[in-house]
Order: structure tokens, then sequence, then C-alpha cells
């Protein structure tokens, strides 16, 4: 198939725990050959297994800062009680997207919100709703990894991030799981055919009437 050449896409898909949004992720990494995870910055210690560079880059806090200070994230925060930081690297990024190369992001609303204005006109943003929230209470039950109190805790942090989804360029509602995957892959097509992400189009419209 002739292919044209175009500048990539950053997919941020963000929603409350439970909702799906990791086996949204897994299936389009699965099937989208040109799709990859963003790989973030933290400051925390890598777990056993853990690789640097594969599954997070791993800084110390003065490198994170640093990097933080010189411009280098595209996005940043401090989680677990402000204990751990979390980031995203600028580089790896802009060398996806003037490669053709899409990324996707398991971030926050507010991560998207930094990543669009570092970015802006290279972002998609999707944010994926339960059905309900007793079938999102029943999720997190189900995992059985999560005491009451941390449920209950998931449950009020979800009401808050679910407030923002209208900030975000598509809504899923991921009641079936298929469904939901094909929807986020409708959009990333679109964003992918856009035309100010064609960078080739001039010559290949070119070549056409050659």
């Amino acid at each position: 198939m002739t292919q044209m050449t175009r500048r990539g896409v950053c997919l941020v898909l963000s929603a409350p725990s439970g909702a799906g949004k990791t086996a949204i992720s897994r299936a389009l990494l699965e099937t989208e050959p040109r799709l990859r995870l963003s790989v973030s910055a933290t400051t925390r210690a890598p777990r056993p297994g853990e690789v640097d560079g594969v599954h997070y880059h791993f800084l110390t806090q003065a490198a994170f800062d640093a990097a933080e200070q010189a411009g280098q994230l595209l996005e940043w925060a401090r989680v677990l009680q402000g204990t751990h930081c979390y980031g995203t690297p600028r580089k790896p990024v802009e060398d996806a997207l003037a490669a053709g190369d899409d990324l996707i992001f398991d971030i926050d609303w507010q991560g998207y919100q930094q990543l669009r204005a570092k970015l802006p006109g290279d972002v998609l943003g999707v944010f994926v709703l339960p059905p309900d929230l007793p079938t999102l209470e029943a999720r997190l039950t189900g995992r059985g990894s999560d005491t009451a109190t941390e449920i209950a805790r998931r449950m009020r942090l979800a009401c808050d991030e679910m407030a923002h989804c209208a900030e975000f360029d598509h809504v899923v509602i991921n009641d079936d799981l298929a469904v939901a995957v094909d929807a986020v892959r409708s959009a990333l097509h679109a964003a992918r055919s856009a035309t100010q992400r064609m960078t080739g189009l001039a010559g290949f419209v070119a070549k056409l009437g050659a």
C-alpha cells in the first residue's frame, strides 16, 4: 500500500481507575504497528524486573529537577502523597512525532493539559468513562487487590476526574471492551489522516500530476 509521510500523533488515554484504560491501551498496542507506549521518567526506585529505558527512565530527584528546569519534560507531576515525581521526556516524543510514529500516554487530565500546551496540534485526548458508578465499583472490587477504604478513595477520585471529561477531544464509554477499543482506534485513524499531519502531501500530489 502506498504510504504518505506524516507527523505522528500523541494519543492520551485518561480515565478513572477501573474504567478499562489499560485494557484498551494493550489492545491498541497489540494491533497498531505504528503505535507505541510513551516511556515516562520517574524518581522512584526500579521494582524487580523493571528495566531502565523500557519500563521507565529512572532518575534521581536532582536529575529530574534539572530536566524540568531545562524544559526537557513535556509534563510532570508529584504523586503518592508527594513522594515521587513522574514526567514525560520531551526528546523521545518529538523524535517519534517527526518519524511518523504514534505514542500512547497514560496520564491524568492535568498531564493532558500540560502536554497539549507544549505540543499544540499534536495531541489527541480520549477520556474513557465507565457505564455507571456501580459497574466501576464492581470492577475495582473484582480486582481483589484493594481494601474497602482504598476502593472508597478511588471512587471519590473518580468523580473528580470525570468532571474533566469534557476537556478532551473524545469521550468513550467502556461498556463493551471491543466496542470501546474500536471507538478509540477510529479516533486515532482520523487524527492520523488529518490534512495538517500530512507532511508529504504536497510531494505526493505533485507526483500524481506528473
